[in-house]
């Protein structure tokens, strides 16, 4: 910033142009060079977004009317999660989209679906994953608001993003494409589902691994762990869609979309061919807006999932890397385990968990139907 580069034509960026704010806005009050000032003052800034990121999470939740337990659980769980995390928190900027994707949703909920959307528009811009919200949203404004308002939501939210794109693709398209493309094609990373499980039969079985360094992390290299990020893949496609269209079939409710939200920013995370520990961040300010019997379940099991994920890193990391350490391997396998269970709580169908109870909860995992 301080040479006047632009992003993606003088240097390659790995994140997409709605992330480059928080990176360019330390660098205006720290001096060039000085990246121990940059440091600081980028973890104030994620503190702030943590900050925002809880507020908006304890204003649906006020608004939602939750019993009075569920708010003060809910409301500490968003705002004490990180610690249960550790360092990886402040030191990546995850909060920057969690708070944008919980703010669209805030503002969804309060009847504000136009702003919504738009905020929306920018966290996809700034990570892509929040994308998976979006059919929801829509969903949600045709229902309440008619298709009309929801072509209008789409198209303020689309241009959004594209603003936010436009300028870098009009001057740098290859570098743009390049960081989509990059992000597309990322082999199965060491962290990943597949991965934990293939790392557990190697521990198990004896199963030959590989483990080699590319698109700016560690992955398992091989026929086998190809194959299985092709599978990873479909089935992440196939629950997102199930979920889409479960809400879609069932009553448009404010309850409904939040847990919805959850549960598809939980398949994007627990299915994906890369599981990066501060991907557990999208979910701090979604999980607590989950009511009802699958609350205190999914409580627990986020906070499992968070503990377990600062058990090994990055204290481990590099044992797990460079020696297939067997206790790292499997506090990650529990962890990715424990994500799917996650994954199973939210998208639960709300006529199975009434009529049988939180057991049902254990059963296995189908798309949201039903009333929520």
């Amino acid at each position: 910033m301080h040479r006047g580069e632009l992003p993606y034509r003088d240097f390659a960026v790995e994140y997409p142009p709605g992330a480059l704010p928080v990176f360019a806005a330390p660098s205006l009050a720290a001096a060039p060079g000085d990246f121990t000032r940059y440091r600081e003052l980028f973890e104030l800034l994620m503190l702030a977004c943590g900050a925002t990121a809880a507020l908006a999470a304890g204003l649906v939740l006020v608004r939602q009317r939750v019993p009075r337990p569920q708010l003060v659980a809910g409301t500490l769980l968003t705002g004490l999660a990180p610690l249960a995390l550790g360092p990886v928190v402040l030191s990546r900027f995850d909060l920057w989209p969690a708070a944008l994707t919980v703010g669209g949703l805030a503002l969804l909920v309060a009847g504000r679906s136009r702003l919504g959307l738009a905020v929306l528009g920018a966290a996809v811009a700034a990570k892509l994953y929040p994308a998976v919200v979006v059919p929801l949203a829509l969903a949600y404004v045709w229902r309440a608001r008619g298709r009309r308002e929801a072509l209008v939501c789409a198209s303020l939210g689309a241009g959004v993003a594209a603003a936010c794109f436009a300028p870098f693709a009009a001057l740098a398209p290859h570098g743009v494409w390049a960081s989509l493309h990059g992000q597309a094609t990322r082999p199965l990373q060491i962290e990943s589902l597949g991965s934990s499980l293939l790392l557990g039969a190697h521990q198990l079985f004896g199963i030959a691994v590989s483990v080699s360094a590319s698109h700016g992390s560690d992955n398992l290299d091989g026929g086998l762990p190809g194959t299985l990020a092709s599978l990873q893949g479909i089935a992440a496609a196939t629950v997102l869609v199930a979920l889409w269209i479960g809400f879609a079939r069932g009553p448009g409710d404010r309850d409904r979309l939040l847990r919805a939200s959850a549960a598809a920013v939980c398949a994007f995370v627990a299915l994906g061919r890369v599981l990066s520990p501060q991907y557990l961040m999208w979910l701090v300010p979604l999980v607590p807006l989950v009511r009802g019997r699958r609350a205190y379940p999914a409580y627990g099991l986020f906070l499992a999932a968070m503990v377990l994920t600062q058990l090994w890193f990055p204290y481990r990391y590099l044992r797990l890397v460079e020696n297939l350490d067997p206790t790292a391997t499997w506090l990650v396998v529990a962890r990715d385990l424990v994500l799917v269970a996650l994954l199973v709580v939210l998208a639960w169908p709300e006529r199975a968990v009434r009529r049988d109870g939180p057991r049902a909860l254990c059963a296995g995992a189908v798309p949201l139907s039903g009333a929520g």
